[in-house]
């Protein structure tokens, strides 16, 4: 049986130094490796687009050793974009932060230019506990949930 292990998620932006400066800023993320530089054959086949430049990093998700996930912020010389995507949109809707203190992590999205879906909402989960949450967006309007977790 082959061996499975999560590596990242992409997020496509069109400055990709201003998108990953907020998950440093905000969520405490660090760079990991070098800035990627990609194109040609070998990436368009790979991608299946036509002549693709990328360029981007990884940044590794806090609460993780080297060999964690990471969240690949890229930019295309060339974006295709599409319809904003809400909370109830098909496919992949948002990523997810488990936090400590969201007072202050819901005022750094605000201060690093997101801003807030909804407001703090307490949720009992059998069994798991209560999560208090919040949908956020970051500049380039992707969700991220913002949540803490409590026993009950």
């Amino acid at each position: 049986m082959s061996k499975v292990k999560y590596a990242h998620t992409n997020l496509i932006t069109a400055d990709w130094k201003k998108i990953a400066k907020f998950y440093i800023d905000v969520f405490g993320c660090t760079p990991l490796g070098p800035v990627r530089r990609l194109s040609g054959q070998t990436v368009a086949d790979g991608t299946g687009l036509v002549e693709p430049e990328i360029e981007g990093v990884h940044l590794r998700f806090p609460g993780y050793e080297e060999d964690g996930p990471t969240l690949e912020v890229f930019q295309y010389l060339v974006v295709r974009d599409e319809t904003e995507r809400f909370a109830n949109s098909r496919g992949f809707t948002h990523i997810a932060f488990e936090v400590s203190d969201l007072d202050s992590i819901c005022a750094k999205v605000i201060s690093a230019g997101g801003w807030l879906l909804g407001k703090l909402a307490r949720q009992p989960v059998a069994g798991v506990g209560v999560c208090t949450f919040v949908y956020v967006r970051d500049p380039d309007r992707n969700i991220i949930e913002v949540q803490k977790w409590e026993e009950i």
